[in-house]
């Protein structure tokens, strides 16, 4: 299992999640509401498919040396002249960073390579925005006069107060990028870009710890479902993710669940699977933070408390000690 904590440390997959290392899969969350009198709203054999039962969009936040932000003009009727990020909708078969790097190219005309993740957005468990940063590797802005479908122009800007903007909910996400680029010396974000690996469905895998509070070590949750595993809980597409985390708590701790809190995402893995079983599944590895200590997180599902090494220790507290992670 610590094995398992050094892979996600160094950004790798953690295998493929079978029946045996999902705690709480769809079909388990639908009989536990039909326990409760309520019919579910989703088919237990659900499955992400781009285009079909899941929307990923990515958006790329490009800063040059000058803290300028790439921008693009919109030439779609229903925001035409209005300014945003270079975004869109991924495509059947694409990677996250092959998807980010496409719509840069088509809306701006600058060739990137993406260096990080910096956020994750969720609309319900079946829309998911990509958010993400690179560095430039060529190209030429797009001029007016190469106006197509994708665009109208594209422009650095320094002074987003210039522009007209198809939507507000990108400034926050600008900052966090500038915060990146301009960290220097001291990492204000992990580098963090997706795994490529496969997952026939969508998944949470969950990092939870909590400090003991008689010898002060930190302790993380250990499932022992069949092995010893990350717990790991299947993604509903009609919640939000928060609730669907929530909800898979409750069947670990209980009603009487202990205050914790999402510190940040770890990693994500996603890689189109290949034809005849085409889908679009991700794991999100999530880092979640319990505030009592383990004696009184007392558990009711089958998991238990693993006391980790000082060096996993002292990893772990690094990471919880930055408010700034994905």
């Amino acid at each position: 299992i610590e094995d398992k904590l050094n892979r996600v440390f160094r950004i790798q997959d953690l295998d493929d999640i079978t029946s045996e290392v999902c705690d709480f899969s769809l079909e388990e969350q639908n009989a536990a509401t039909e326990a409760q009198g309520i019919q579910p709203s989703t088919s237990s054999d659900y499955v992400p498919v781009i285009g079909k039962s899941v929307t990923y969009v990515v958006v790329c936040v490009l800063i040059n040396d000058q803290n300028e932000v790439l921008m693009m003009q919109e030439s779609k009727p229903s925001c035409a002249g209005k300014w945003y990020l270079p975004a869109g909708r991924m495509e059947s078969g694409e990677h996250i960073c092959e998807a980010a790097a496409r719509e840069v190219l088509e809306e701006t005309g600058i060739e990137t390579e993406m260096t990080t993740l910096l956020g994750i957005e969720a609309a319900g468990g079946s829309w998911f925005r990509f958010i993400l940063t690179g560095k430039v590797l060529g190209g030429t802005l797009k001029t007016p006069d190469q106006a197509d479908r994708e665009s109208m122009q594209a422009k650095w800007i320094g002074d987003l107060n210039e522009l007209t903007l198809r939507a507000n909910d990108i400034i926050n996400v600008i900052e966090i990028a500038r915060s990146y680029k301009n960290k220097g010396e001291n990492p204000w974000h992990a580098d963090i870009l997706p795994i490529r690996f496969s997952h026939h469905k969508s998944f949470l895998r969950v990092v939870a710890v909590a400090r003991k509070r008689t010898s002060n070590s930190l302790n993380m949750l250990v499932s022992e479902k069949n092995v010893h595993h990350l717990p790991t809980v299947e993604i509903h597409p009609g919640r939000s993710v928060y609730s669907t985390l929530r909800k898979f708590m409750v069947e670990l701790f209980g009603a009487e669940l202990p205050q914790h809190r999402p510190h940040g995402v770890l990693t994500l893995e996603h890689n189109p699977s290949a034809p005849p079983h085409t889908t679009d599944g991700i794991c999100v590895t999530l880092l979640v933070a319990f505030r009592p200590p383990v004696e009184e997180c007392n558990i009711i599902g089958k998991c238990i408390w693993h006391e980790l090494k000082k060096a996993l220790e002292s990893k772990l507290v690094n990471i919880l000690s930055n408010k700034n992670l994905t």
